[in-house]
């Protein structure tokens, strides 16, 4: 037992083979080094005094010459005797031919040889060594752009290869999103068993497209779909195959689905498909060579690979609307799943698969947080509890609690405090007239979202912030609520008109959105009675690549001035609406506002003990049609 012990531990991890590669070098490099300065040390001949041949032919007749060589009777080095019998070397050229030069040294009695010039070894490396170091130097610095040993790479695909060695991520560790696992467990039982879908001559698709908002899992979601059928993993973002040299794209996509082959059965997945996969064609900067033959080369690849092969493609964007038609089509990504914003459910779920990995005190309540964050993705819920983990360390805390996740909560929502900034006391005021303004006009409307909390303290770009959170989530919205909505968006400005007689520009976003709301009540929504239930325009979209740069108008400008018409007057019925309560209610509206001025930050159980109102809200008043 021992012995098998001690030979477990003499084994060492392997090395990468670009941390052999670079070692390699160096040792090459440090041996050049060492070889040098043999020859420097070695190879050198001792200092030696060069002499006009003058000067030898004196020291000769003097007779203080010792030895010499003679080299292609050109070059003469030899020894002299100092006065005190101390030899040092010298060399001197001969200028001409001197035929009398080899009797006089042989009267002299000086010991002659002869030598024919040649060259070492180590003066070959000598005037060979500043080509080589240059060579080595180039190389190494094209490992390292290259990466991995992979010199002159560009066509090479950029995949990332996960397979068991990596740990492996299942639908376990995925939070909601059933009806997306239902549908990729076919691609998983596929890829476990193969034989069962031929045998029912069915064909599973080539290319399943998870659409979705930003942060909602669809890498996650391919992940454990690889994970659950147990096989290799090729992930690689669309912008990887777009290089600025032609034909590069096309070569890596050739390269990862050559890749996916050897490696079948996998799963190649694509991120952020749209970076390559935009409709071809016009578009803003007209067609992009590059991208479109990176396409063109992804389609064939998609349409040269049978299902057989056991690869099957995953991609996932946020943008379905701008991908080229091709790409959609039966036979290359033949089927779309949605990956939905979580429910309440599903984001409690999440909550707890992420507090799992931190210590949470037992008043952390799992179930009001999950509410309490409407419309929120898993990734705005990790943040969340990475947030609150922060929070619990700057305290100095040994568990997280409830109240680091409702600051974490309300960071992300609300933005960062930023307490330091000094404020006029003045301006605070007016600050906390106009939060009052929003605030209480949510007690007295009956389709607005509950108050969370309003405050003072500037947070992000605000002065201060009126928070309203829905009770459960909802997927469409009524004329009461909008209308209720563009209400609450003019309670600042009231409230400051109704106080001051004057406004500021702490309303322009709250005027900004309730023309925005408005506009597509009138235009989209057909919410309005004189212009009808009729979709007009849409140039205020986006413009991306593969799209018409400009939106004409589809209305006459008669049509246009109605619309205009319609747009102001529900405006107007808002703002109206907004400045009858408020003054109505001016002694409620003075009153918080000189709380929000003691206390900064007020939650809607405060506002309700200041109010005098326990559940519900003070009156019932319907909105007006426009």
């Amino acid at each position: 037992m021992s012995d098998q012990n001690d030979n477990s531990n003499d084994k060492r991890p392997e090395l990468p083979p670009a941390v052999k590669g670079n070692r390699a070098a160096l040792a090459v490099f440090f041996s050049l080094i060492v070889l040098f300065g043999v020859y420097l040390f070695f190879g050198q001949k001792e200092n030696s005094r060069e002499i006009p041949y003058s000067s030898f032919l004196s020291y000769l007749d003097l007779g203080e010459v010792k030895s010499v060589r003679i080299i292609d009777q050109r070059d003469i080095d030899g020894y002299l005797i100092g006065k005190n019998g101390a030899e040092m070397s010298f060399t001197t050229k001969i200028p001409y031919f001197d035929s009398e030069l080899m009797a006089r040294l042989q009267n002299k009695g000086v010991s002659v040889t002869g030598a024919v010039s040649g060259t070492s070894p180590f003066q070959i490396l000598f005037e060979l060594t500043p080509w080589i170091f240059g060579f080595i130097l180039i190389w190494i610095m094209m490992r390292q752009m290259q990466g991995n040993n992979k010199a002159f790479s560009f066509g090479k695909s950029k995949a990332k290869l996960y397979n068991d060695s990596e740990k492996r991520v299942t639908f376990d560790d995925v939070a909601g999103q059933k009806e997306a696992k239902y549908e990729l467990m076919e691609v998983i039982d596929y890829l476990k068993n193969p034989k069962k879908f031929v045998k029912m001559g069915a064909k599973i698709p080539k290319g399943v497209l998870l659409v979705g908002m930003p942060g909602t899992g669809k890498t996650l979601i391919a992940k454990a779909t690889a994970g659950e059928a147990n096989v290799p993993f090729f992930h690689m973002s669309g912008s990887d195959f777009v290089e600025m040299f032609v034909g590069v794209g096309a070569s890596r996509v050739r390269d990862l689905f050559e890749q996916g082959r050897k490696h079948a059965p996998c799963i190649i997945f694509i991120d952020e498909l749209d970076a390559v996969g935009r409709t071809r064609g016009s578009g803003l900067g007209g067609g992009h060579d590059e991208r479109e033959q990176t396409l063109n080369q992804m389609l064939v690849e998609m349409d040269g690979f049978d299902t057989k092969d056991g690869v099957i493609v995953l991609a996932a964007t946020n943008r379905p609307d701008v991908l080229d038609p091709a790409l959609l089509r039966p036979g290359r990504f033949d089927r779309q799943v949605v990956v939905a914003m979580p429910d309440v459910q599903e984001r409690k779920d999440i909550l707890k698969i992420h507090m799992s990995k931190i210590p949470v005190a037992e008043n952390v309540d799992v179930e009001r947080l999950a509410r309490a964050t409407p419309g929120t993705s898993g990734a705005d819920l990790a943040n969340m509890v990475n947030e609150a983990a922060l929070f619990a360390i700057r305290k100095s805390k040994d568990i997280v609690e409830m109240e680091d996740f409702e600051d974490a909560r309300d960071k992300i929502l609300m933005g960062v405090a930023r307490k330091s900034l000094v404020i006029a006391d003045e301006e605070k005021r007016s600050t906390a007239i106009h939060e009052s303004g929003h605030a209480l006009l949510h007690y007295f409307l009956p389709n607005s979202d509950p108050l969370h909390k309003v405050t003072i303290v500037p947070r992000g770009r605000a002065l201060g912030l009126a928070l309203s959170l829905p009770e459960k989530d909802t997927y469409s919205r009524t004329y009461g609520w909008l209308y209720d909505r563009i209400v609450i968006s003019y309670g600042g400005y009231a409230a400051e008109k109704i106080v001051y007689g004057e406004t500021t520009t702490g309303a322009a976003q709250d005027i900004k959105q309730a023309t925005e709301i408005a506009r597509k009540m009138v235009r989209e929504w057909g919410m309005s009675d004189a212009i009808g239930p009729v979709s007009l325009g849409d140039e205020e979209e986006p413009i991306f690549l593969g799209r018409e740069i400009a939106q004409h108008k589809d209305y006459s400008e008669e049509t246009a001035r109605k619309i205009d018409a319609a747009i102001q007057s529900l405006l107007s019925s808002a703002l109206e609406k907004a400045m009858s309560i408020l003054t109505r209610e001016k002694d409620r509206l003075l009153a918080l506002a000189d709380r929000l001025m003691q206390i900064e930050t007020l939650e809607d159980s405060d506002v309700r003990t200041l109010l005098g109102l326990q559940d519900g809200k003070f009156v019932e008043e319907g909105a007006v049609k426009c």
